[in-house]
């Protein structure tokens, strides 16, 4: 079963505004999110959920999939649902962009 892992990432956070694209170790926020979402082992797509241009392009920059979605949606479930017809998985796992400590395997287990 095809599987795809969608990040959804907001630059307009209410509390911490462009927390997917904070740098506290060299990275960004979503690319630690994303490093370990492709590490899953039933991953067959990873890609990031934005309205902002900004996460489109930091995204790009390390090699990662991204797509623009509308920015009237009121959840990020919204924005993965978005996303989702992007994609011919029949799987489909909604990771949060602040979780980059995220075990692959609770993915997997997730997905499973």
């Amino acid at each position: 079963m095809k599987t795809a892992i969608i990040i959804p990432a907001r630059f307009a956070s209410s509390r911490l505004p462009g927390k997917p694209l904070l740098r506290e170790t060299g990275k960004y926020l979503i690319q630690h999110v994303y490093e370990r979402a492709i590490k899953a082992r039933l991953a067959s797509d990873v890609l990031v959920a934005t309205d902002d241009e900004r996460i489109l392009r930091a995204v790009h920059s390390f090699g990662g999939r991204a797509v623009m979605t509308s920015s009237e949606h009121v959840s990020g479930t919204d924005r993965v649902a978005e996303a989702a017809r992007s994609t011919d998985a029949e799987l489909i796992v909604n990771l949060q962009g602040d979780e980059p400590l995220i075990n692959p395997d609770s993915l997997d287990y997730v997905a499973e």
